[in-house]
């Protein structure tokens, strides 16, 4: 990756903006070509602050609060007194479904219906959080921009073979288009690779990985797409929408 700079006049001054020629790979893993990204679209500096608080944020939601625990009036077992109240010189005790007792109930169980433990973050922050997460990659040298990324059939082995021409010797994250099915059945068998949709791109499946493939095209629409409404429009256009980013 070369960092280079676009010079824009503003207000009668010249600004150099930097950009990003990020390599472009065939599918045989031969550099062909390279991308232009913008750094100041993409947050400009990496911001790990935000990047932790959007990772935490994605991680949490992946926690279903379904889980439950059970109490001495639960767990199986026998009610019966072991032994005498006096006399034996012991300490008093009841049953075995005690908590202080092994294989007994739990003294604070859990017995909600459902747990939520999503934290609430602007829709803003966390559409900054993705991008930035990918420049964080960029800088890194870790994404792997394919010109086509496609397959004439299912084939495990012209997967493999394209991970091996990207020098890929890590966890990978393949972003492709949801309807590239040669592709995605192509790598669902290959270990330490994930499949992703393109569109669900974000910084928790990106950080989860050492390297990220995805086609020029998807790329470039994820850039211009709805992850790119960071300003004061995101909030409504996501009620419009009826979604969440």
């Amino acid at each position: 990756m070369v960092r280079e700079g676009v010079e824009t006049r503003e207000g009668g001054r010249v600004i150099e903006i930097p950009t990003m020629e990020v390599p472009v790979y065939d599918i045989t893993g031969k550099e062909i070509g390279t991308m232009s990204i913008d750094e100041a679209t993409l947050g400009g500096r990496i911001n790990h602050a935000l990047i932790k608080q959007a990772y935490v944020r994605y991680h949490a939601n992946t926690r279903q609060g379904s889980a439950r625990t059970r109490n001495r009036g639960n767990v199986t077992g026998s009610t019966r007194k072991l032994f005498k109240q006096k006399g034996t010189g012991r300490a008093r005790v009841g049953a075995n479904r005690s908590p202080i007792r092994k294989g007994g109930g739990v003294t604070f169980s859990k017995t909600k219906s459902r747990e939520s433990f999503r934290p609430d973050m602007p829709v803003k922050m966390r559409r900054k959080a993705n991008r930035n997460a990918l420049l964080a990659k960029l800088v890194d040298n870790e994404v792997r921009v394919i010109d086509n990324l496609t397959l004439d059939k299912p084939h495990t082995k012209d997967f493999l073979n394209l991970i091996a021409g990207c020098k890929i010797n890590r966890t990978a994250l393949v972003a492709v288009n949801p309807g590239n099915m040669n592709v995605r059945l192509s790598a669902r068998n290959v270990p330490n690779v994930t499949v992703c949709p393109s569109h669900e791109l974000t910084c928790f499946n990106m950080l989860n990985h050492r390297f990220l493939v995805i086609a020029k095209q998807e790329l470039e629409a994820w850039l211009a797409g709805d992850s790119s409404r960071t300003g004061k429009d995101a909030k409504s256009y996501v009620r419009e929408k009826g979604g969440v980013s």
